[in-house]
C-alpha cells in the first residue's frame, strides 16, 4: 500500500488504494515483491542493529574507557548516522527490486511512448531475480543503486528517530530499580520508535519510492531535486505525505517485533555465554 500511494495514480486515500488492489489483484496484490525482502530482512536487521551497537560501544570505549558505559545523546546519535550510511549500501538495490515488482502493472499515462514489446501495464518482470538481472543489464551497477540518495537522506535522519526515541522512551518507562527494562517495556519503546522514525522519514520516502518506480517504462525523473520539484508542482506540499498514515501505523507492531527480538537474543546469547563460562 505505501509504495502505490506514494508512486502510484488514481489510489487516492488508504482505504480506496486497499480496495483498488483487491479488486484489480485480489489478495495476491498485497504481497508483491515481498519475496526478496524477507530472504534478505535478516541480513539487513543484524547488519543494522550491529553497526548500531558496536558503533555505541566503540564510543563508549573512546570517551570512557569502558564498552559497556552508558552512551550519551552524541554517542547514540554518531551511531545511528553510521548505521543509516551502512544501511543504504544492503537496502537500496531490496528496496529497488521490490517497489519494480509492485509498480510494473501500474498503467503508464503518457501518450506517444515507443516501449518497444513492454506494454503499459502488462508485467515487465518474471520475478526478484528476472528483475534484478533485467535493471543489472540495462543500468549496471548505478541503476541497482538508484534513488540511494534520497534512501540515504531518509535512513540518516530515520535511524536517528528510531534509536534515539527507543532509548529515550525505554529509559522512561522503566520502573527505577530495574537494572533492565521488562518485555513489555521493550515492545512499547520499539513500537514508538518505529512511529516517530517513519513520521520522520516519509517525507523523502515518498521521493526514493518514486524515483525506485521511475524507469519501469521509461525515466520521468532526472535525480531527487527534479522528483521534488515536479512532485510539488503537480500535486503540492501534501505530496510529501503520502502512506505517512500506513508508515506509522506498521512502523509499530513492525518495530516493537523487532527491538523486542532484538534485545530478547541478546540476554539468551549473554545468559549462555555466562554459563558456558562458569
Amino acid at each position: 500500500l505505501q509504495t502505490r500511494l506514494q508512486a502510484g495514480q488514481g489510489y487516492g486515500n488508504t482505504l480506496k488504494c486497499v480496495l483498488t488492489v483487491y479488486r484489480n489483484e485480489s489478495l495476491a496484490g498485497f504481497f508483491k515483491g515481498m519475496s526478496f525482502p524477507l530472504a534478505s530482512i535478516g541480513i539487513y536487521s543484524s547488519v543494522v542493529f550491529g553497526v548500531f551497537s558496536n558503533t555505541q560501544r566503540f564510543l563508549s570505549q573512546l570517551r570512557h574507557g569502558d564498552p559497556a558505559a552508558a552512551p550519551s545523546l552524541t554517542d547514540m546519535t554518531l551511531a545511528s548516522i553510521v548505521a543509516g550510511f551502512i544501511s543504504v549500501g544492503i537496502g537500496t538495490p531490496v528496496e529497488l527490486v521490490k517497489i519494480r515488482l509492485q509498480m510494473q502493472t501500474q498503467p503508464y499515462t503518457k501518450g506517444n511512448i515507443k516501449l518497444n514489446s513492454t506494454i503499459p501495464g502488462s508485467p515487465v518482470y518474471r520475478g526478484p531475480i528476472h528483475c534484478l538481472r533485467t535493471i543489472l543489464q540495462k543500468e549496471g551497477i548505478a541503476g541497482i543503486y538508484r534513488g540511494n540518495v534520497a534512501m540515504l537522506l531518509r535512513d540518516v535522519p530515520g535511524y536517528c528517530a528510531y534509536f534515539i526515541p527507543y532509548a529515550m522512551f525505554c529509559d522512561w518507562i522503566t520502573p527505577d530499580g530495574s537494572i533492565s527494562p521488562n518485555p513489555f517495556s521493550i515492545w512499547v519503546a520499539g513500537g514508538v520508535a518505529g512511529a516517530v522514525s517513519w513520521a520522520v522519514c516519509t517525507p523523502m520516502d515518498v521521493v526514493k519510492s518514486r524515483l525506485q518506480a521511475d524507469g519501469v517504462y521509461l525515466n520521468q525523473y532526472k535525480g531527487i531535486l527534479d522528483c521534488m520539484l515536479q512532485s510539488y508542482q503537480n500535486e503540492g506540499l501534501k505530496v510529501f505525505g503520502r502512506g505517512l498514515m500506513v508508515n506509522t501505523i506498521r512502523g509499530f507492531p513492525s518495530s516493537a517485533a523487532m527491538f523486542l527480538g532484538y534485545e530478547l537474543s541478546l540476554k539468551a546469547m549473554k545468559r549462555f555465554q555466562t554459563e558456558t563460562n562458569a
